[in-house]
């Protein structure tokens, strides 16, 4: 459930990247307690967490199991990088524990599986499929501070990759502390980035290979 601020200036229709998100509450299955609770954005960001939302389709499903596992793997450098990160379907709390249970696929699932069955805030990251009540394979990263970071969104048939998802958070906690600068394709960390100015202008090349 999405929670409008009395505070805020204007609520935003749909998450746009570069735009506070407003707090939204979901059910969820917690992997590692065996047992349901509630996520809050707003008590991630008073952590100053990072907040990594990775919406797909749905439980029993095809590449799903191989996504999440996949998330899975990635799960500790996420963390160490800041982030909580939480899985989002339409599918119900109870329909994750059951599936979590039975799919070996998921076996190393330690994130949060967050429930949206009535499609809210999906609809907000306009990811849901109308014709199907499904969510699109989409990938939001939200910093600290509540401002969407990042945006990406997959139709049903391609799967994700987790080591570009690490990629996109080094490079995102990096700007947090380092606002002046610029990280350019494929950076990671150690490498060099760019500082955006006039003498810049037609001398990227130089920039990157002094």
């Amino acid at each position: 459930m999405i929670h409008e601020d009395e505070n805020e200036e204007m609520m935003p229709d749909f998450a746009k990247v570069g735009q506070k998100v407003p707090d939204f509450t979901l059910d969820a299955f917690d992997p590692t307690e065996a047992g349901f609770c509630e996520i809050e954005l707003g008590a991630i960001r008073k952590q100053g967490k990072w907040t990594i939302l990775f919406f797909y389709p749905a439980d029993f499903t095809f590449v799903c199991p191989t996504e999440l596992a996949d998330l899975a793997s990635k799960h500790a450098e996420l963390e160490k990088l800041g982030a909580e990160v939480i899985s989002v379907s339409t599918d119900t709390k109870f329909t994750h524990m059951a599936w979590k249970t039975d799919e070996r696929m998921l076996a190393d699932v330690k994130f949060k599986m967050a429930s949206d069955p009535t499609g809210e805030v999906s609809r907000f990251f306009e990811v849901w499929d109308y014709d199907t009540g499904l969510a699109l394979r989409g990938t939001f990263v939200i910093d600290p501070e509540g401002v969407l970071a990042s945006s990406e969104v997959n139709y049903y048939n391609v799967g994700r990759n987790a080591d570009e998802l690490v990629r996109k958070m080094e490079a995102n906690s990096y700007l947090k502390d380092h606002p002046a600068e610029a990280c350019p394709a494929r950076w990671t960390p150690g490498e060099k980035t760019l500082t955006p100015s006039e003498k810049l202008v037609g001398k990227v090349y130089e920039a990157l290979n002094d």
